[in-house]
């Protein structure tokens, strides 16, 4: 049986925390500086995922996986952002599995629940950026039908500027990842 996908709550939010920052570390060793991987801490983010589940008007959309009563899973969605500017596009703003689960079809789980939303919302496309040399990453979205639309961007870690590519999805018109 696979993973069970569901509303992100307040409790969750130490999980998600460890599901980030491992899937920071395990994901970006050698693409992102070391000393911002090491920085990261699971204290602080947990209080930021709190903040932000709880902003009043917050736009974005967090589910987690569960699998045997464990988050193991989490994804974020919401408006596109072109700059500051909210679009009527969505974006896939993060998915993230626990180690030990990649390959296991958690991330598959959330991002059909992620588009699936997106699409009943009436979004016509959905968006996401992710770092250009995230092989892994890539496969997995262009294995779900998102391609990319020749946009780049470098984004800026502790002083080091990690090139993102932009990959777009046309919903609506097509059949679930």
């Amino acid at each position: 049986m696979g993973p069970r996908v569901r509303d992100m709550t307040l409790a969750d939010c130490r999980a998600v925390a460890e599901i980030r920052i491992g899937g920071w570390r395990a994901a970006y060793t050698g693409l992102i500086p070391r000393s911002y991987l090491d920085a990261l801490d699971v204290d602080e983010d947990t209080e930021l995922r709190r903040t932000m589940l709880t902003k009043a008007g917050n736009p974005v959309v967090n589910i987690v996986a569960e699998q045997a009563g464990e988050v193991v899973g989490w994804a974020a969605h919401g408006p596109y952002r072109d700059g500051e500017v909210r679009t009527a596009d969505a974006e896939l703003y993060t998915i993230y599995v626990r180690p030990g689960h990649l390959g296991s079809g958690v991330g598959t789980a959330l991002l059909r629940e992620s588009l699936g939303r997106c699409t009943a919302a009436g979004h016509g496309r959905a968006f996401l950026w992710v770092l250009k040399e995230n092989v892994r990453a890539r496969r997995f979205y262009e294995r779900h039908g998102f391609v990319p639309d020749g946009a780049e961007e470098p984004f800026e870690v502790d002083g080091v500027a990690v090139p993102e590519v932009r990959y777009v999805l046309r919903l609506g018109d097509r059949d679930a990842p």
